[in-house]
């Protein structure tokens, strides 16, 4: 997030695009519906007529994958109309010249169709935007899942640099992260091209510092991406694969897929808290403790350090996870120092990485620290790009036009599915599937349509049904509701047998590489009697 949680419950306008929050981040949506009991102005951009959208002064039911469309069109206006900010603009950006010529022709007429969303309605969104200043703009995985992921986070950036709200409080671009300290993972150097602090890979200098501190030598070129991973173990390009603390036989697109991978493994190691479907492919299995049985920091989405302190020691043969790598790299023969979380942390982390000098132990002992916090009289940062002062310089306009999906709807699969997450479970239950209230409150999934599908397939709510793709199908109970629109179905992952990810599609953003959750194709139909027994 470029801005902070806070400011979700004092905004004066909100663009929520792309995210369910109530659901998917409770805590943030109670922050949300506060500020519109306090006045926010609330837009909500979603293909699902959502708790939170019907908190909205406006619901903009878009269709599944259209969002490029529709912020390439409010931008039209905004241009057109000389509503955007001049100053602004003019100041702190380049290429707005190019931004111009590309949603010259993406007049709200042309969008129409796209979305479905009617032209006068995209019109009065656009003015608006432009009416508050300024106003925040905050996204979920529904922006992020598909196959055009970049570029919608790259629309979503241009029209809040168009509308002036970078770094402003109670503006920005706000990414509200998938899950439990997803955005500490990437701080640590969790993905393919960058280190601890994003040094790139390819940045000699960079690469040269964490050689000389940990004495070795390091690649110069980027790692591989999860799905080239499993690729490479259904190839035997990889003989052996370490998976640490992820369920990928229940996440992953194509689940069958998934397994033929996971099952091609020569040697597989996954360390975890609980048994779960991605333990049945492992040779070995190290178990670890969980986030109340270890001390260590978290880094939230508003870019929160925090401390996380044992509550209660860890069972049998857990141990904390860096006890583990320590352990193993003493194997391969190197005597690694730290000896705590604290020492981790302070002795190495903040030293390596510039954006975290200043955050030590004794600093974030109460409330924590947002990053970039430089040094040790460094008060955190609460907005990014304070002023306009881009971390790039100025901030670049990047334009990009719409795409479909992948896979969309035809004769054979006439509906789109898309998926995500429900209120009571957390993502694959290994954690909320052990709680008796939560499986209680809910103890199975269902298949979201509306009611007009619904009763021209004479489909009942309640009633089990069988949802295909071109991957598979599965059997699952159907929620008949009006709050989804004609020619969608809606399902989660949280349950082994009805989880969609049987069904989603493989096909993948091809800079992230992540895959297109949110769109595919699939075919809706009453099951057949000895299918539908009960279970």
């Amino acid at each position: 997030m470029t801005n902070s949680f806070a400011h979700l419950g004092e905004a004066k306008m909100l663009l929520l695009i792309g995210s369910n929050i109530t659901e998917a981040h409770p805590v943030a949506g109670t922050l949300v519906k506060r500020a519109v009991r306090n006045g926010c102005r609330l837009i909500v951009a979603d293909p699902r007529r959502t708790a939170i959208a019907k908190e909205a002064e406006t619901h903009l039911q878009l269709r599944v994958g259209s969002d490029i469309a529709l912020l390439n069109a409010i931008m039209h206006v905004l241009i057109r109309d000389d509503l955007y900010d001049k100053h602004f603009v003019a100041r702190h950006t380049i290429g707005f010249e190019e931004l111009r010529r590309n949603v010259a022709d993406c007049t709200p007429e042309k969008a129409a169709p796209i979305c479905g969303i009617a032209p006068e309605v995209i019109e009065r969104t656009a003015r608006d935007l432009a009416s508050v200043r300024p106003a925040m703009l905050a996204y979920t995985l529904g922006i992020t899942e598909h196959t055009c992921g970049v570029n919608n986070v790259l629309a979503c950036a241009s029209l809040q640099m168009l509308l002036g709200n970078m770094g402003k409080a109670l503006g920005g671009v706000n990414p509200l992260r998938g899950q439990n300290n997803v955005q500490g993972s990437c701080d640590m150097g969790a993905l393919p091209d960058t280190y601890p602090g994003y040094g790139k890979v390819a940045d000699k200098a960079a690469r040269e510092n964490l050689e000389h501190f940990w004495g070795t030598s390091l690649p110069t070129g980027p790692g591989m991406m999860m799905p080239d991973m499993l690729d490479g173990l259904k190839s035997k390009k990889i003989r052996a694969m370490y998976i640490f603390g992820e369920n990928l036989a229940n996440t992953e697109p194509d689940i069958s897929h998934v397994e033929s991978c996971l099952s091609s493994a020569e040697f597989l190691v996954v360390q975890d808290i609980f048994p779960n479907e991605t333990t049945r492919f492992a040779h070995v299995i190290l178990p670890a403790a969980a986030w109340g049985e270890k001390d260590g920091t978290f880094s939230n989405s508003e870019r929160r350090i925090s401390r996380v302190r044992a509550v209660s020691p860890a069972p049998g043969q857990a141990k904390m996870d860096w006890w583990i790598f320590k352990q193993l790299a003493a194997r391969f023969g190197h005597q690694w120092q730290s000896d705590s979380a604290q020492d981790l942390w302070d002795n190495e982390i903040s030293v390596l990485a510039e954006l975290f000098r200043g955050i030590k132990y004794r600093r974030i002992e109460g409330d924590g620290l947002q990053w970039p916090c430089t040094h040790e009289d460094h008060p955190g940062t609460p907005v990014l790009h304070k002023d306009g002062a881009f971390t790039r310089g100025k901030g670049l306009f990047v334009s990009v036009k719409w795409t479909a999906a992948a896979e969309v709807a035809d004769e054979e699969y006439p509906f789109v599915l898309s998926s995500g997450r429900r209120l009571y479970h957390y993502h694959t239950r290994t954690q909320t599937g052990r709680s008796k209230g939560l499986n209680t409150l809910m103890g199975h999934d269902t298949a979201d349509i509306s009611t007009a599908d619904a009763a021209r397939l004479k489909i009942a709510d309640g009633e089990t049904i069988r949802v295909s793709s071109r991957r598979g199908s599965v059997l699952v109970r159907a929620k008949v509701t009006d709050d989804m629109p004609l020619g969608m179905v809606w399902m989660a992952f949280h349950f082994r047998e009805s989880n969609a990810n049987w069904l989603t599609n493989p096909a993948m953003d091809p800079i992230t590489k992540t895959a297109e959750y949110k769109a595919c194709a699939v075919r809706v139909e009453k099951a057949e009697a000895a299918d539908a027994a009960p279970r």
